[in-house]
Formats: C-alpha cells, structure tokens, sequence
C-alpha cells in the first residue's frame, strides 16, 4: 500500500504544523526519515536541514539529509538506494522549478516513488508541494512574483497545480495561458500556510493551522483543519520517463 501523502502550504518546522507532521511521524515506515532540501539549493540549505532536524526532533523522530542538489545527484547509485529504504522522506520549500528540474526523470526520484509505492511516508512543502503535482507553478515575468506559468513537475497528483501561502499571496496569482479558476482542466489546490492537504488509504483530508481551497472549473470550495477535501485528484505513481 502506498503511504502518507503531505501536500504543506509553506512556512513549514514551526508551530501550526503539529497535526500533519504527527501524522506523518505516525506513518513513517522503518526505514530512515529524510529531509530533501533540494528547492533551498540557492538560499541556505543547511539552514533549512538544521530547522527540519530539530523540529522532527522535537516530534520524537530523528530526521537525516538526503543531499540532492544537482542532476548529478539526482542520478546517483548510492543516494538512490538511501531513498529507496527510506521510511518518510520531506522535500522542502524554496525554488519550485529548480527542484522539479533537479529531480525529474531521476533515479533519485523513481527511488522515492518507490519507497511511497512502499508504504513510506512522503511529504513537500510550498516548492516541494508544488513539484510533487503535475505542474508546479514557475514565476512568468520577473519581478512580477504573481504571474505564474505551469510547467511539468514530478507527477505524483494527477491534473493539480499548488497555490502554496494561500492566504497571504498564492491567491493573488494568475497563471500565463491558462486560468486561476481552474478552467483549463488543473485542479488548483490552495494551501494556507502552515496548512496541508494529507491523503492516506481513505481519501483527502485537512489538516494544520489554515485551510485548503480546492479550484476547479469555476467553483471554489474551501475546507477546514480535519474535514474532507473532496475533489483532489488521488495520487497515482508517474510512469517513468528515464531514457
């Protein structure tokens, strides 16, 4: 059976976050837990590696790095076979389109798929969210942080696109081609911050500080901490594009 989906709005390793890292602690499998600060390459990463430590530390449960920062990595033997044993694995916030770019088609990320398909535990915050839909959400025209166009990203939730920080800006943003209402097929999923959509054998469901806004076809439907969240496509393995 596959494991613990966590889909974070951002603002993650802080308080507000306890009821969906519980729940991932409670699901980790018997393998390592790992954090992937691969969207964090160009700000700091072992700052974002330290706070994950010491938050999941703070939850009982030791949390490792897993260091995948470039293709190179992505493709390696050894760190592949890490995240294949791994029991729940955290990709981190910061440059969407970095890490979907760095971990696409990967041996790395077939490793992670695997060890979820497994029953591990996975989960991604803002930028490691986003990468794990169909398409995450890259900025169209610098500086203009709000304008946004989709691009391939990792594939783990069919036909959704991530608004991450929801309440604060994701609302705010329109995506080039396409439309923020969700029209043109994706299921747009706002995640407040401190905020996730979690998916386990039952379906979807809130949990977290905020709440989760769920765009598709022109209606907005809006779901507190706890309840449902009907109309989230179920995660389905990628096929592998590998070559």
């Amino acid at each position: 059976m596959p494991g613990l989906l966590v889909l974070n709005g951002g603002d993650e390793f802080r308080p507000g976050n306890e009821p969906q890292d519980r729940e991932l602690v409670a699901a980790a499998g018997s393998g390592a837990a790992y954090v992937v600060a691969t969207a964090a390459r160009r700000q700091r990463p072992e700052l974002a590696v330290a706070t994950a430590r010491q938050w999941f530390g703070s939850l009982g449960l030791d949390v490792q790095e897993l260091a995948v920062y470039t293709r190179s990595d992505a493709n390696s033997s050894e760190l592949a076979a890490r995240a294949a044993g791994a029991g729940l694995i955290y990709l981190t916030g910061g440059d969407p389109g970095l890490l979907a770019n760095t971990l696409r088609a990967s041996a790395v990320w077939e490793a992670m798929t695997q060890a979820w398909l497994n029953g591990a535990a996975l989960a991604g915050s803002s930028a490691g969210a986003m990468a794990l839909c169909e398409r995450t959400l890259v900025m169209a025209r610098w500086p203009r942080h709000e304008q946004r166009r989709a691009i391939p990203a990792l594939g783990l939730v069919p036909r959704t696109a991530v608004l991450p920080h929801f309440e604060r800006m994701g609302s705010r943003w329109t995506i080039e081609g396409g439309s923020n209402q969700g029209s043109d097929g994706l299921t747009l999923l706002g995640l407040d911050e401190r905020t996730a959509a979690v998916w386990n054998a039952v379906g979807w469901h809130a949990a977290g500080a905020g709440g989760v806004t769920v765009i598709h076809g022109g209606e907005t439907a809006r779901f507190e901490s706890g309840g449902a969240c009907p109309g989230i496509p179920a995660p389905v393995a990628p096929k592998s594009e590998r070559v």
